[in-house]
């Protein structure tokens, strides 16, 4: 499956968020190489959003959309018992790299972007933020909730503007999804990676906990 221009033209009409035309929309790649742990390690065009020591023996990388529902579920309900239990703890490193799925979840990941800028607890607390008001942005006027939200987190009007036109970020965006489906395969949200193995889908903070402490007794 694939998005074509034209239509992805007139969903940006749209949405309000007609200057970012430069989005590449996903693509679901069919001869795709088989992802390794180093895989998912590469450096990506973006800085990578991480909390956990960066030697940690377990790593754990999730593919998130912003306008995905079962992200936002797996933000509200697993992701605090695994920050308590494994990553406040220092047992685990956790990765969040972006794979917007249309053009409203290139734009919340560019917010929070601009907002944290390379600030990782920031960004988790923005992400958080704005999977919880999920409904209003993604549902309702969405350049305008972006701007309100991004004014509640310091930016002036013409920042939130500038970040929401700024075609770089929204460049590097799309290259890091691009290597994310071409290598990794990644082809939904959430999309999963401990020690690179993928899990695919919401999963239960008891199914990670048992995967992670295998791992961690290994």
């Amino acid at each position: 499956m694939m998005i074509t221009r034209r239509v992805f033209t007139a969903a940006l009409s749209l949405t309000g968020l007609g200057l970012l035309t430069g989005f590449s929309p996903l693509r679901l790649i069919t001869d795709a190489m088989a992802q390794t742990a180093t895989d998912v390690a590469k450096p990506v065009s973006l800085p990578d959003m991480a909390l956990g020591p960066a030697n940690a023996t377990v790593t754990v990388t999730e593919f998130a959309s912003m306008t995905c529902p079962h992200c936002a579920a797996f933000t509200e309900k697993v992701f605090p018992k695994i920050k308590s239990e494994f990553i406040d703890t220092g047992k685990i490193r956790f990765i969040f790299r972006e794979f917007p799925l249309d053009i409203k979840a290139a734009a919340g990941s560019m917010l929070a972007r601009c907002i944290a800028k390379d600030d990782a607890p920031k960004y988790f607390a923005v992400i958080d933020l704005l999977f919880k008001q999920q409904n209003d942005w993604v549902a309702k006027n969405t350049t305008e909730t972006l701007t309100r939200i991004g004014k509640q987190a310091g930016l002036t009007q013409q920042q939130v503007e500038d970040c929401l036109k700024d075609q770089a970020l929204l460049d590097k965006i799309a290259a890091d999804q691009k290597y994310a489906a071409d290598v990794l395969k990644v082809d939904s949200t959430p999309t999963f990676f401990i020690n690179g193995e993928k899990v695919k889908g919401e999963q239960s903070f008891e199914e990670f906990s048992k995967r992670i402490n295998a791992l961690l007794k290994s």
